[in-house]
């Protein structure tokens, strides 16, 4: 039986923790910044933990 592969392009968008919890960033912090008020751009501009069943699916892709 071959080896799974690590999905590439998942994992230069998250990390797994210690504890198995998957860190991302979060999604609209792009641009169109102006629109949003500034406590949504702190917000954004911080890392978010995924939830249990999509971090799941992660670490299944990532091998771990």
């Amino acid at each position: 039986m071959p080896k799974q592969k690590t999905h590439k392009g998942l994992s230069k968008r998250v990390k797994v923790t210690k504890n198995g919890k998957v860190k991302h960033k979060r999604a609209g912090s792009g641009h169109l910044m102006g629109t949003k008020n500034a406590k949504r751009r702190r917000r954004l501009g911080n890392a978010s933990t995924m939830t249990s069943a999509m971090a799941k699916t992660a670490r299944i892709a990532l091998c771990k």
